[in-house]
C-alpha cells in the first residue's frame, strides 16, 4: 500500500488554470472519492497523480517519493478509464494479462493472477471470449480486473461507472467497494455523481473550480457542509434555499421569509446567532427534514406551514412533494400517502434543528 501527498499543484491549459494549488494527503489503504461538476478539474487532478498530464507546479508523492519527473509506468500506478479501454483483439484472458506481460511477470506467475482476479469479479466464465462479445458490465468488470491483477501502489478510476444503466451502476458501486475491503489497497476515484461519492467514499473530495471545497467523511460533508455550494451538492433531491432574515422572536430568534412566514430557531441555535439579528441570511432545508405535521407532535424544533402542492411525485416509499414557500418552489420528501392530489392544502413540518442558515454574502455555513 501507498500514501499520497500532493502539495502546491498547479496545472494549466494555456489561459485555463485547471487545478488552483491543491494540498491533498491521502492515507494508505483509503478510498477517496474526487466528485464536482464538470470542469472543475477532478479527472485533470487524476490525470496528474497518474502522469498521464505534467503538473505545472508543486509536487506529488507516493509512499514518500516525489513521482513528479517519472513517467506513468514507473509510478507504479494501475488506472481505470471510462471507456475501458481494451485491446479489442485480444481475448478477455490476454486483456488482463497485457499489464503483467508488459512488465516481465514469469509466465507460471500470470495465470494464476489472472485467474485470481476473475474470480474476485465473477468474470472467470469469460476469459476465452473477445471484448466485443461482452456487454457493457462484464467489459467493465474486464478493465477493473486489468488494474487489480497488478499489485500496484495506487489504483485510479476515471468514471469508470458512467457509461452504464442505472441498474448495472449500483451493482458495480458495490464490487469495487467490497474488492477495496477486500484488497485494502489505496484507491482514488473521479465521478460527477454525488451518490457514487456518499455510498463508496471513506473520504469525498469535493472540487471546485479547481480547488478543494470541502474534503471529509460522507457524513461529515452531508451533515456539516462548509458553504452553500457543498450542502446544495451533496443531496437527491438537493437542499432547498430560500432568502430569509434573522429577527428577534421572543426571548429567541427566528428566521423570516419575504412573505412574512416566520419559522422559529431553537433556543441552543438561537444564542449563537444573536450578533446576526436583522441581517438576511440563506435558509437550507434538505427534502427529508420536511415532513407532514402529525397532531401531538412536540418534538422541539418544528415549525408549521400550510403548504398549497403543486406538483407530485411518487417514487414508491417515498413522495416529493413541490410547493410555493415565500415565492420559492421547495420540495418536501414525505410518506408515501402523506399527499394524494395536486393543489391538496396540508400542514408541513420543518425540522429547525437541522436547518442550514448560510452566509448570503461569503455563502459559508453559519
Amino acid at each position: 500500500m501507498a500514501d499520497l501527498k500532493i502539495t502546491g499543484l498547479h496545472k494549466y491549459y494555456g489561459n485555463v488554470h485547471a487545478v488552483r494549488g491543491i494540498d491533498l494527503e491521502i492515507p494508505a489503504g483509503e478510498f477517496t472519492v474526487l466528485v464536482g461538476q464538470s470542469g472543475c478539474g477532478k479527472s485533470t487532478l487524476l490525470r496528474t497523480i497518474a502522469g498521464l498530464e505534467d503538473a505545472d507546479d508543486g509536487t506529488i508523492e507516493i509512499a514518500g517519493e516525489v513521482v513528479n519527473q517519472l513517467p506513468p509506468r514507473d509510478r507504479d500506478i494501475a488506472m481505470v478509464f471510462q471507456n475501458y479501454a481494451l485491446y479489442p483483439y485480444m481475448k478477455v484472458f490476454d486483456n488482463i494479462a497485457f499489464g503483467l506481460r508488459s512488465r516481465n511477470v514469469p509466465k507460471p506467475e500470470i495465470e494464476p493472477k489472472v485467474k485470481r482476479a476473475a474470480q474476485m469479479l465473477a468474470i472467470d466464465h469469460l476469459l476465452d471470449r473477445y471484448p466485443r462479445q461482452l456487454s457493457g458490465g462484464q467489459l467493465q468488470r474486464v478493465a477493473i480486473g486489468r488494474a487489480i491483477v497488478r499489485n500496484a501502489r495506487l489504483y485510479l478510476f476515471d468514471e469508470p461507472l458512467s457509461n452504464l444503466d442505472a441498474q448495472l451502476r449500483d451493482e458495480m458501486r458495490g464490487e469495487i467497494k467490497r474488492l477495496h475491503q477486500e484488497l485494502g489497497k489505496t484507491m482514488i476515484y473521479v465521478t460527477h455523481d454525488q451518490i457514487e461519492a456518499m455510498t463508496m467514499a471513506d473520504r469525498i473530495v469535493l472540487l471546485r473550480d479547481g480547488r478543494i471545497e470541502q474534503a471529509g467523511a460522507p457524513l461529515d460533508l452531508f451533515e456539516r457542509p462548509a458553504t452553500k455550494y457543498v450542502a446544495g451538492f451533496l443531496g437527491s433531491p438537493s437542499m432547498n434555499f430560500i432568502d430569509a432574515r434573522l429577527v428577534a422572536a421572543g426571548a429567541g430568534l427566528a428566521v423570516r421569509l419575504a412573505d412574512g412566514t416566520t419559522l422559529a430557531l431553537p433556543q441552543a441555535r438561537a444564542g449563537k446567532l444573536a450578533e446576526r439579528r436583522d441581517r438576511p441570511l440563506v435558509l437550507g432545508l434538505r427534502p427529508e427534514h420536511i415532513s407532514r405535521a402529525t397532531a401531538g407532535d412536540t418534538r422541539p424544533g418544528l415549525a408549521t406551514y400550510t403548504a398549497t402542492i403543486e406538483l407530485i411525485q411518487p417514487t414508491g416509499s417515498r413522495t416529493y412533494a413541490a410547493f410555493k414557500l415565500a415565492g420559492t418552489e421547495v420540495v418536501a420528501e414525505l410518506k408515501a400517502h402523506d399527499v394524494s392530489q395536486v393543489n391538496e392544502r396540508i400542514e408541513l413540518a420543518f425540522d429547525m434543528n437541522r436547518a442550514v442558515l448560510i452566509d448570503p454574502e461569503t455563502e459559508k455555513v453559519l
